[in-house]
């Protein structure tokens, strides 16, 4: 199977590169089962189609004969796309997002690790779905939205690479599911030696014990519900009970003090399980784990946090000094604007299939054609010389591998010849301490909010909405 690097050189004569062609396509659908009669809608045809549709912004179905060059019937193409095996299509995608990723970290080399360890980046995000009954009954839509009057939501649990950006894993999952409780996912693309970084939703004891046995590190920001306090020698309450009427009294144990506001403490195990995790897995835990905690504050303009705590398994302050943790959480919010390309750039906010499976097929997809993204950036920003990926422009990218992706007849306008020099691609600078307000100066239209379903505006006894 070609890797990305590989697969980029050859992106502009067939899209299905990064998949290891259209007959290993074929072949794996043919593998799973999967017949069909040999017309324009294979297999690979419709995969090609599908990647094309993504990568434009989830473009409507009628763009994609401009696109391609393949004139194909609007339900000739959502059937030929209805009949993808799922288990086949999450194959292909699996192994090449597996290959892309180890490639683009061979690319990056040592640029790609944090004092020498890789590091992950775990958060969760969501995006709507067709308001269909199907949809409603797997993914509810939010249960202060009246019926009739929202969209049903997927709960999505990522874990995306630091350095090049690529997701290794994407979970979905109902709105009012726990993010622990579907922890296996993620720890299934962590491997030993991983440092795992995450908000405070991901901080508790369970979780910490869960990644010893990986063995991986953890830097989490501290719960807000923990108590912390840096007094040496304090005392503490031990294991929660109900009597215990000491406010203010952490939990922990204190063991050892490394220096101002940066201490080792142990954290006991609570009496009762969380509702996520299984009573035999629970059992199995420790009675204790030791934690690093410390705390930083920020001075920069602009932001709403100014005091961080930090609860960490990187216990060695020789080797992993309080600065460098503290400079290694500031680079979680990449997380973040990696979600907003994800979501807003190149449009997953707002998924357009009406059935469970057309669902996660288009997630799958879009999975997919972002890491082809990120590829792409990695690669340029080792052939132009910038030491972190994600300064290179991921728009300016996405904009470049479009073009890449033109039938022919448009690469000849544009001249995108094959065989011509990458061009090199936007890499915005270095702004430290930039900050502008989040406010907007375009008004929004001012229209009513729906508070009912459509279909009850349009009954001749209800009244008119009127707008100002």
């Amino acid at each position: 199977m070609a890797i990305i690097a590989s697969t980029l050189a050859r992106i502009k004569s067939d899209p299905l590169s990064c998949l290891g062609g259209r007959d290993r396509v074929n072949q794996s659908f043919a593998q799973a089962g999967h017949v069909w009669r040999e017309r324009v809608l294979d297999p690979a045809t419709t995969l090609m189609l599908f990647i094309l549709q993504v990568l434009h912004g989830n473009t409507a179905i009628t763009h994609l004969r401009h696109l391609s060059g393949v004139k194909v019937a609007q339900s000739s193409y959502c059937a030929a796309r209805k009949r993808l095996g799922l288990g086949a299509l999450a194959g292909l995608v699996e192994r090449a997002c597996c290959d892309g990723i180890q490639s683009m970290q061979r690319a990056a080399g040592e640029s790609a690790l944090w004092l020498g360890r890789r590091v992950l980046l775990g958060d969760g995000t969501s995006a709507t779905t067709p308001d269909t009954p199907q949809l409603q009954n797997r993914w509810p839509q939010p249960s202060a939205q009246k019926p009739g009057c929202g969209f049903p939501m997927v709960k999505l649990l990522g874990a995306l690479d630091l350095a090049t950006g690529m997701i290794l894993h994407l979970t979905m999952m109902s709105l009012g599911s726990h993010e622990m409780s579907q922890l296996i996912g993620l720890h299934g693309v962590l491997k030993a030696g991983d440092v795992l970084l995450a908000d405070r939703g991901f901080c508790s004891f369970v979780h910490v014990a869960l990644l010893s046995y990986l063995p991986v590190d953890a830097v989490f920001r501290m719960h807000q519900k923990q108590i912390v306090d840096f007094t040496p020698n304090r005392p503490h309450r031990g294991k929660r009970k109900k009597n215990d009427r000491r406010r203010g009294v952490p939990t922990s144990r204190f063991v050892r003090w490394l220096g101002n506001e940066d201490q080792i403490v142990e954290w006991v195990k609570p009496l009762a399980a969380p509702a996520w995790v299984a009573a035999i897995l629970y059992a199995a835990l420790p009675q204790a784990v030791l934690v690093r905690e410390l705390r930083y504050r920020i001075t920069t303009r602009g932001r709403r946090t100014r005091v961080v705590t930090i609860a960490t398994t990187l216990l060695d302050p020789m080797r992993y000094p309080k600065r460098c943790i503290a400079e290694l959480y500031g680079l979680r919010w990449e997380v973040e604007t990696n979600f907003r390309h994800l979501k807003q750039t190149m449009g997953m906010d707002r998924l357009k299939c009406q059935s469970v499976d057309g669902v996660l097929k288009e997630l799958m997809i879009f999975v997919l054609v972002y890491n082809l993204v990120r590829a792409a950036m990695t690669l340029a920003a080792t052939r132009q010389g910038v030491s972190d990926a994600n300064r290179v422009s991921f728009i300016d990218t996405l904009r470049w591998l479009r073009c890449k992706l033109c039938p022919p007849r448009c690469r000849v306008v544009r001249g995108l010849l094959p065989g011509e020099p990458a061009i090199d691609l936007i890499v915005n600078p270095v702004r430290p301490g930039r900050w502008h307000p989040r406010v907007k100066k375009r008004r929004m239209k001012e229209y009513d909010l729906m508070n009912r379903p459509r279909r009850e505006y349009a009954e001749p006894s209800a009244p008119e909405v009127v707008t100002t």
